[in-house]
């Protein structure tokens, strides 16, 4: 059961990151093919792409924040605590990958 835990907080992280860094790179590439300044347009890219690389890798926030409920109401708080570290595990995949992207492309401003 705590393995699963791990695996799953560690998935949540990777596949935030790799929904912000995989979006940045084919935006710039659509960027350079569309004549845009494609350094801008990924950094504007990595913000916007933040809050659905969160809600990609928890599987959709309707079913989280249901699990949370229900946990909290049923007096489950072990289980609305591992909900609380998916949901942080994402933000971090999602913020790493837009630091990520900052620093590639902080010499382009």
């Amino acid at each position: 059961m705590e393995q699963e835990f791990w695996t799953t907080a560690v998935l949540d992280f990777l596949i935030a990151l790799g929904v912000v860094l995989g979006g940045v790179i084919l935006g710039g590439l659509g960027a350079f093919i569309t004549d845009e300044y494609p350094m801008f347009k990924m950094m504007r890219l990595a913000e916007q792409l933040k809050i659905w690389a969160m809600v990609a890798a928890i599987g959709g926030t309707f079913d989280t924040i249901k699990n949370f409920e229900i946990t909290i109401l049923g007096g489950q708080l072990n289980l609305a605590f591992q909900q609380i570290v998916f949901i942080v595990s994402a933000f971090l995949g999602a913020h790493t990958g837009t630091v990520l992207v900052r620093w590639l492309i902080q010499g382009g401003f």
